[in-house]
């Protein structure tokens, strides 16, 4: 027995040695240990209704005891459940037909072949509670920075892995688009899902989420760790631009002042972590009209009509203007949009003499209009006065049509 003892002691440390390496208690180790010789002798005997399993941690050994029925010597039609009354009689010398007797069973004369099983069913019940316990920590980390070094990158995403050994994945959708990264280089990010469907752990991590610009400021800004500053509203392009509205409880701090720093100190850290992303910060306000004009800066309004049931607002602009509240490729109309949360149509505050595009709808078609007025041509001056090979360009029309849309406007001035 001595020597089927150490065996089983050996093989209590190897199990040990594997909770220590997934960071599992001693209380859920012993437990599991337990579930996991109870299952493979219920494979093996068809049940474990009679059997104990003792675990002592403190010694590193298992005990099994086996619980029998005492039957006639030649009633025995299963040993697992019965013993015969002879048999029996030498564990328990005062027993009789019809008792039970309990007598200590060495797992490893199960064989080979019961170890193997043990081992890999307790490997699998430890793996399922590794990722249970590391769902439910990263599940409390919604929303929280992390960093991960890069341990291979496929096309549409990428294996990070944490100081614990976790594992993290970076899609490619939610990475910036000119991030670049190589093996082993480290990532900051922030989680925003985190999943353990069919005990499959996916934590996903994002470098585009509006969240992971909040947090950056969080990080730089100590008035907004205090809860001096809030931030109201973030609205971004990931890698291009962002606009961030921030208002303070306190009259005596410029929330925008604190947010970019001396100099840009504090804004410039941020931007380099976003592969220089432009960040507009700007105070944010209930009245709407005065939070659209602050949206489309840096482009200066000449007037600005809300409509707060549609929740649309046309804004009038200085010709020279327009361009400004667009923006490259449209990125600023459309960030002042997701930060208000208002349509804005953008207008040019015209001379007498020159007309809005919408006049010539009954000439033109309003599809075609929509796309000059998106690009901020939205007067019969701003098409004619723009190169014909950049209305092409921009419009992505052809060349005969925009020679047709411009022989249209020019007969209107000649009238």
């Amino acid at each position: 027995m001595a020597k089927d003892s150490t065996k089983s002691l050996s093989m209590i440390e190897t199990f040990s040695e594997f909770k220590e390496l997934k960071n599992i208690d001693k209380s859920t180790m012993i437990s599991v240990l337990e579930e996991s010789f109870r299952c493979v002798i219920a494979k093996m005997f068809g049940t474990d209704e009679n059997v104990n399993v003792v675990i002592n941690p403190d010694k590193g050994d298992c005990e099994i005891w086996r619980d029998r029925e005492v039957v006639a010597d030649d009633e025995v039609e299963n040993p697992y459940t019965q013993v015969g009354f002879t048999e029996a009689r030498t564990i328990d010398p005062e027993c009789e037909i019809g008792e039970e007797v309990t007598d200590s069973i060495n797992f490893l004369s199960f064989g080979r072949r019961a170890v193997l099983n043990l081992r890999q069913t307790l490997s699998s019940k430890i793996l399922e509670l590794h990722k249970e316990s590391v769902y439910e920590k990263y599940k409390d980390m919604i929303g929280q920075v992390v960093y991960g070094e890069v341990y291979q990158i496929w096309k549409k995403e990428m294996l990070l892995i944490d100081a614990n050994g976790n594992e993290l994945l970076l899609p490619k959708t939610e990475q910036i688009p000119s991030d670049f990264y190589r093996k082993g280089d480290t990532v900051k990010a922030v989680v925003v899902k985190v999943d353990n469907k069919n005990n499959n752990l996916k934590i996903i991590v994002s470098r585009t989420s509006p969240m992971f610009l909040q947090r950056l400021f969080e990080l730089e800004v100590p008035e907004i760790q205090e809860g001096l500053i809030t931030i109201k509203k973030i609205a971004r392009i990931p890698g291009e631009r962002a606009k961030v509205a921030v208002e303070s409880f306190d009259d005596r701090i410029d929330p925008v002042g604190s947010c970019v720093g001396v100099k840009g100190s504090r804004i410039h850290s941020i931007v380099r972590e976003l592969r220089n992303e432009n960040i507009d910060v700007i105070n944010y306000t209930s009245n709407i009209s005065l939070l659209i004009a602050r949206a489309i800066s840096p482009a200066k309004y000449v007037s600005i009509k809300v409509d707060e049931e549609n929740r649309r607002a046309e804004v009038s602009l200085k010709p020279e203007e327009v361009s400004l509240a667009i923006g490259k490729n449209g990125h600023n109309i459309r960030l002042a949009m997701k930060l208000t949360d208002y349509q804005i149509d953008v207008f040019r505050d015209i001379d007498e003499d020159d007309f809005y595009l919408d006049a010539f709808n009954d000439e033109i078609e309003q599809w075609i209009i929509d796309i000059f007025k998106g690009l901020g041509y939205d007067t019969a001056k701003s098409v004619l006065d723009a190169p014909v090979d950049e209305l092409v360009r921009a419009t992505d029309l052809e060349k005969e049509t925009i020679d047709e849309i411009i022989e249209i406007l020019s007969a209107e001035f000649k009238k």
